[in-house]
């Protein structure tokens, strides 16, 4: 019987890559309907952390579970069907395929249904994520705003439990901006989706997420709601660089 009530959680996770230690003895965990934001200064190891869930890369020590049951070691396409979708800092959209097609591609290799009913599913998420009149887009002809939306709609129609969020407002303005936040409550409230979000844009982070684990040069230096991590001294810190006093 699983007792755990976490959807995802990373036992003293570590990866080296030869000599170099990239992770080091991460404990992290992520609840039902959750939105945890992943900081931390350039180098902290966040994307290794998401490699490691999705098994690009499998941990040097320790392990993965999902909703209670140990995935470490799975193929990445395994790890899809079993529930979890990311999206990615440099965006992984399927260039010559028009928005349609690259979500159908979502919904048919995803977590359940697979392709019975995968183009009903891809024209749910990209009415999700607004671009639904954009579904005969060749997404090459897309906008970086509408693109990284696109990733969304893949990510959702793949029918997550876990969705990682690998800086989707990378390289928006303010009003783009703003959508992606309005997106990412909206994906949790509706679809119930539990959102471990890597992000860049702190006020962000701090603006929606319930809570917020702060990495630094490989090692998990704070864990605790937005308010108790702004004042942080670790924290602040490993931004700034200088010990506070």
């Amino acid at each position: 019987m699983n007792i755990d009530s976490a959807v995802l959680r990373l036992e003293n996770v570590s990866k080296s890559f030869g000599g170099l230690q990239v992770l080091q003895g991460i404990d992290l965990r992520l609840d039902q309907q959750e939105i945890v934001g992943l900081i931390g200064p350039n180098g902290a190891g966040k994307s290794t952390l998401f490699n490691i869930i999705t098994s690009i890369y499998r941990p040097t020590l320790g392990d993965v579970y999902l909703e209670g049951n140990k995935i470490t070691g799975f193929s990445p396409h395994k790890i899809c069907h079993l529930g979890i979708a990311r999206t990615f800092q440099l965006i992984r959209t399927f260039l010559s395929m028009t928005a349609l097609q690259s979500v159908m591609v979502a919904a048919t290799f995803g977590h359940v249904h697979r392709s019975e009913g995968a183009r009903k599913r891809a024209a749910e998420a990209l009415e999700m994520v607004g671009l639904a009149e954009k579904a005969n887009t060749v997404s090459a002809e897309l906008t970086l705003s509408d693109r990284r939306l696109l990733e969304v709609a893949m990510a959702l129609a793949s029918m997550p439990v876990v969705t990682l969020l690998d800086e989707p407002m990378a390289g928006l303005n303010p009003s783009e901006t703003e959508r992606i936040l309005h997106l990412i409550k909206k994906v949790r409230d509706e679809r119930k989706v539990s959102i471990l979000w890597v992000e860049h844009k702190v006020d962000a982070v701090f603006d929606i997420c319930d809570r917020v684990v702060v990495l630094d040069y490989g090692v998990k230096i704070a864990d605790g709601s937005p308010v108790e991590i702004a004042k942080d001294k670790k924290v602040i810190e490993a931004y700034f660089g200088e010990p506070i006093t």
